[in-house]
């Protein structure tokens, strides 16, 4: 056993299992040559740079397209509220415009019911005085008629030849 503690006693905290220096500074130096190859020979840091600019520049983009899109859609909500004033604005205005319509088209009845009737009672007058001129001339015609019926009726031929001998008297003296 006092081999074993001995053992123990020699190992150095570089060199203990699991622990050993060597795999550290192997994969340090690893690492060096890797970084140094990557940038130097790939140019590597200049395609992340370009790169990381790129993601800026998209960034930047796309911040200004959200922005754009923000302010577009401030713009249709402002819309759509100014819409409800609109809609009911409209509706207001069809409201009046269909009174004032129904106004003017009871006036425009009422002047052509005034013209109608005027235009009828003229009609009737019109037509009244036709009327009592066709039975102005149907009560002379009657009257002529009855006149005759009655004279020749009451005329005897003596009367007849009295009558014609006045008319040539005067026809004779009117010469």
């Amino acid at each position: 056993m006092s081999g074993a503690i001995m053992f123990a006693e020699e190992v150095h905290w570089w060199d203990y299992p699991g622990f050993e220096l060597w795999k550290f500074i192997n994969l340090a130096v690893f690492v060096i040559a890797l970084v140094y190859i990557l940038t130097r020979k790939a140019n590597l840091g200049e395609a992340f740079r370009t790169r990381r600019d790129n993601i800026r520049r998209d960034l930047s983009r796309a911040q200004q397209e959200r922005d754009a899109a923000v302010a577009k859609l401030k713009e249709v909500e402002e819309r759509l509220a100014k819409l409800d004033s609109e809609v009911a604005a409209i509706q207001e205005q069809s409201k009046h415009e269909t009174a004032e319509e129904r106004e003017r088209i009871a006036r425009s009845t009422e002047t052509e019911m005034t013209k109608l009737s005027e235009q009828g009672q003229r009609e009737i007058e019109s037509a009244g005085k036709i009327a009592r001129q066709q039975l102005r001339n149907y009560a002379a015609e009657t009257a002529v008629g009855l006149a005759e019926e009655m004279i020749r009726r009451d005329m005897k031929p003596e009367d007849d030849a009295r009558l014609v001998a006045r008319n040539i008297e005067e026809l004779g003296g009117a010469r």
